[in-house]
């Protein structure tokens, strides 16, 4: 019932959201679109800012440096906050390593956090860093992805102005929305203070510090732009951040509305501009809430079933205020649109309960973060009409547009870099003792620990089976390294593909396979499957399947 619930609901919002973003971007005469370009337009006369059309590689250099003036400025922030304002309760200023770490995680919209939010940042950090940097990362994802659709449904080498479109997210999408979204959750209990911290005396007479902050405002976005980080350590698992039933659907909803918005976007565009594929938002929709539904029945399945040698359901872990089938829900949808936040313990999950969250993440384009999962998906789509094309002889193109060699170099590299990544710093690990230590269990369960960590930092999620000490140099520094790898390359190479297809002179469509079809949506999820289980079950089997196999032979 959660499910259906969830489900309906996510399909109503998103739908609206679709028609709403395809108003204030593709439709020049809609009201919106009309009175905001007069306001930008008095603005930017003002300010002396351009924001003429951009070409493909233009874009990407004003992505690069928005991106990169943000990074450097909210660095020196953390360095600095202890003798910052907004400090009330004297937290010290964070290390040079620490800081990399939490700057890198929130610019790629990974929100990784190796600190706990209420004794390591101050009110100003929180706000000025970690609220801003998930209105910026979230931001800069739906920009690119929106520069991706122009590109691919276009004519011309022009896709916009970053910093215009960047801008028109945030004012006209993501700011709206968390605020309609804070004020339900400060509705529900969640707290929005600027007040210290309180501390109090237990009937024991110890003295217990209770945290406060402006959490509500941190969340709406946190969720909203699939940012993932929490005000506190404990994330959405803590009381302050997640009070209530309605606050965990309303997080999941959240998370939810714009990855799912951004592929329906696209079919309206497609429907809008008169292109044969007319169906492709109701078919790539449906593919993937079915794949979201399965791996949900096999997530759940295995934490009801428990451990073998253990009698019932595995409710280690898990949150009493939500039960069972809510902290499966939120495991999955934080894994699906690589959101990150968590609502019970990820490390006390069952062998196969948390190979499926793996999972997600290493496909991690199953509706995928803000923007970033659409283009990882569209990837899989062209290297599906490449693969489709050459079986049955014809010619592989999408839109009248040729795949040939150079955009199949591209897709290649992009696939390539996800696992190399994963599977190139899990094996570092086992090499250095130093990170070793970090592991806090012994064989598979201790494999699966760190295999998490790099694909929740690569594929820019942010969760963690939170076993793992990674609160050290080596981890901050490897894992922050893995965080920027895993967002940067593949955005920019994924631009450079659809560039290449614009320049190119429109075919024959009249062969042309159409991907709104189950055939090819079929064959789309075979490909996905195949690539992930060539890539990644060796390491599977070292990590999740053989702690499931070792619990089957009596080894707890």
């Amino acid at each position: 019932m959660d499910w259906l619930l969830l489900i309906s609901i996510f399909i109503v919002l998103a739908t609206l959201l679709a028609w709403y973003l395809y108003h204030i971007f593709f439709n020049s005469k809609s009201y919106i679109y009309m009175h905001y370009a007069k306001l930008e337009n008095t603005l930017t006369h003002v300010l002396k800012v351009k924001t003429s059309a951009q070409t493909g590689k233009a874009y990407l250099k004003s992505l690069l440096l928005t991106n990169g003036i943000a990074t450097v400025i909210c660095y020196a922030i953390l360095r600095l906050q202890h003798g910052l304002w907004l400090n009330p309760n004297h937290i010290d200023n964070m290390t040079p390593d620490m800081a990399f770490h939490t700057v890198i995680s929130f610019i790629t919209n990974t929100n990784l956090q190796h600190y706990a939010g209420e004794t390591s940042l101050s009110y100003l950090s929180q706000m000025i860093v970690i609220t801003f940097l998930m209105f910026l990362s979230a931001a800069s994802g739906l920009s690119v992805a929106l520069a991706f659709i122009r590109r691919m449904t276009g004519t011309s080498d022009c896709v916009g102005h970053f910093n215009s479109d960047v801008i028109k997210v945030i004012a006209l999408v993501l700011l709206p929305l968390s605020c309609l979204i804070n004020l339900l959750l400060m509705h529900e209990g969640v707290i929005q203070t600027l007040n210290k911290n309180l501390y109090i005396s237990t009937i024991d007479h110890r003295i217990q510090a209770l945290p406060l902050g402006p959490v509500a405002s941190l969340e709406s976005i946190k969720h909203l732009g699939t940012n993932g980080g929490g005000f506190f350590s404990a994330n959405s698992a803590m009381p302050f951040e997640n009070p209530t039933v309605v606050t965990n659907m309303v997080d999941m909803i959240s998370m939810m509305i714009l990855p799912g918005a951004i592929f329906i976007l696209f079919g309206i565009v497609l429907y809008k501009k008169n292109f044969p594929s007319k169906n492709q938002a109701f078919y790539f929709v449906g593919l993937l809430l079915l794949i979201f539904t399965l791996c949900f029945i096999v997530h759940i399945t295995a934490e009801y079933m428990g451990n073998p040698h253990i009698p019932g359901a595995n409710f280690e872990g898990k949150e009493t205020r939500f039960g069972m089938t809510q902290s499966a829900l939120f495991a999955i949808v934080t894994t699906s649109f690589t959101t990150g936040a968590v609502n019970h313990m990820h490390d006390s999950l069952t062998a196969l309960g948390g190979m499926v969250p793996l999972m997600l993440m290493m496909i991690n384009a199953i509706f995928g973060g803000a923007g970033v999962g659409f283009l990882n998906f569209m990837t899989y789509v062209l290297l599906t009409l490449f693969i489709a094309g050459l079986m049955i002889g014809r010619t592989p193109q999408l839109f009248g547009k040729r795949l040939e060699s150079k955009e199949m170099t591209l897709i290649s590299i992009i696939l390539i870099i996800h696992p190399f990544i994963i599977l190139g710093l899990t094996c570092l690990t086992f090499i250095y003792p130093q990170m070793m230590h970090a592991m806090t269990n012994p064989g598979a369960h201790g494999i699966s620990q760190v295999l998490y960590e790099f694909t929740s930092a690569s594929a820019n999620n942010g969760s963690g089976f939170e076993g793992l000490q990674d609160h050290t140099r080596l981890w901050n520094i490897t894992t922050g390294c893995a965080m920027f790898f895993g967002r940067y390359p593949a955005m920019i190479l994924q631009l450079f593909v659809a560039s290449l297809l614009v320049r190119k002179p429109v075919q024959n469509t009249a062969n042309e396979m159409a991907i709104d079809t189950a055939v090819f949506n079929v064959l789309l999820v075979v490909i996905i499957l195949t690539i992930s289980a060539l890539t990644f079950l060796p390491a599977l089997v070292l990590g999740p399947i053989g702690e499931y196999l070792t619990s089957l032979g009596g080894v707890l």
